[in-house]
């Protein structure tokens, strides 16, 4: 697969005889310029979120803007409830999902490396419980082959199951790629949204704001403040809350690993750490907040109105989700079952989940939050610049 620049591409005469090769449109970035053509003649949304003022700075909408456009969309519903020209009307005006849909294919293009980004459209719910299981049998029969499974004299110690060294010899590896191709992907993202954006560079002002956008989930407040919309027209602020726990959540967790590998590298504290112990106190805050937060987000997934979003790429939320509940619950269980005939089978499972988790990160529904803070930033540097158009609400 190609860089995104030489997709698709069509060579166009100017009138001073010269000629310029511009992307051509795919079919769902199409349908984003129409309705952005239509919301731009309207601008009653203008307040609502970022994805408005953005729109307004712009008369024409190329391939990168709609796919910063798209990335800005938090999809909280607020436009397609409070939109005139919505379904039934003949414009068809549904934002959250025209930008559902690019968004899936930013995500396709960007995807490093690039023969990788059909991983997207395969990874669901049933590719994600699969390979978790998978990968948790594999330790399983490991363990097993090892004499160690069950009723092993370990006490808390699960590195008698399986050495710290081989642990990290397994982890690392998947850890590192995961990160390496999110970082590649959100960078051909950004270098080519940037030229879209004014090109101004980055400042503190704008980084700042950008910032607590994103840690406040600023623009799921539904416009007004008082939420989003799921399955009705009532306002909920209970997808942002689900969302911070599940955020907040997943850092903590990561926190709690941060900690305890400067314990083993620094100190040379070994593992397993008792309450209150920091990585004890940072793993069990977090695991059970990410536990509650996705138990939430998957109950407001399933009843979400059919007209948010794009109905095809559930199975990949849905497999997000179920990946990290289970990556806490199984965590959780595995310290519950400490000093216990079980501690083998249940650190076989939450390797497995874990496993599974970083394997699918950089193509499933975890990309969303990079690409989502990287259009923020832009977004928050381009506002401090005067409107091109001389327009708009900033």
């Amino acid at each position: 697969m190609q860089s995104l620049e030489a997709l698709a591409r069509e060579a166009v005469s100017l009138a001073d005889g010269s000629r310029r090769v511009i992307p051509i449109l795919s079919t769902v970035e199409t349908e984003v310029g129409r309705q952005m053509q239509i919301c731009n003649a309207c601008r009653y949304c203008e307040g609502f979120c970022a994805v408005f003022p953005a729109m307004t700075r712009r008369l024409e909408f190329g391939k990168a803007d709609i796919h910063f456009l798209a990335n800005l969309c938090h999809n909280c519903g607020a436009c397609l409830h409070a939109c005139q020209y919505a379904p039934p009307h003949e414009f068809a005006v549904n934002v959250p999902r025209a930008m559902a849909a690019v968004r899936g294919k930013t995500y396709v293009d960007y995807a490093w490396p690039p023969v990788l980004g059909v991983l997207y459209q395969r990874n669901g719910l049933t590719l994600s419980l699969a390979l978790a299981a998978a990968l948790a049998l594999f330790l399983v029969l490991a363990a097993t082959l090892k004499g160690s499974l069950w009723g092993a004299a370990s006490g808390d110690n699960f590195y008698s199951v399986f050495p710290h060294n081989l642990l990290v010899s397994m982890f690392a590896p998947v850890f590192l790629f995961a990160m390496l191709a999110l970082g590649m992907g959100v960078r051909r993202f950004w270098r080519d949204i940037t030229p879209a954006t004014s090109g101004a560079p980055l400042n503190r002002p704008a980084a700042a704001e950008a910032a607590d956008a994103v840690l406040r989930l600023k623009y799921l407040d539904g416009g007004h403040g008082d939420g989003c919309h799921n399955e009705d027209d009532a306002y909920t602020m209970a997808r942002r809350r689900f969302h911070h726990l599940t955020f907040y959540g997943f850092m903590l967790c990561f926190a709690a690993t941060s900690v305890a590998t400067l314990y083993h590298y620094v100190f040379g504290w070994a593992a397993p750490y008792a309450l209150p112990s920091l990585p004890k106190l940072l793993g069990v805050g977090g695991g059970i907040a990410l536990m509650v937060g996705t138990a939430g987000l998957w109950r407001l997934n399933r009843k979400r109105h059919p007209l948010h979003g794009d109905q095809t790429q559930k199975p990949m939320d849905l497999g997000f989700i179920a990946l990290l509940f289970l990556t806490s619950a199984s965590g959780l269980a595995l310290w519950l079952g400490r000093g216990t005939p079980a501690l083998a089978l249940l650190l076989c499972l939450h390797l497995g989940a874990v496993m599974a988790l970083f394997a699918t990160m950089p193509y499933g529904k975890f990309g969303h939050g990079i690409f989502r803070s990287a259009a923020l930033l832009r977004h928050a540097v381009e506002k401090r610049l005067p409107n091109p158009v001389g327009l708009g609400a900033d």
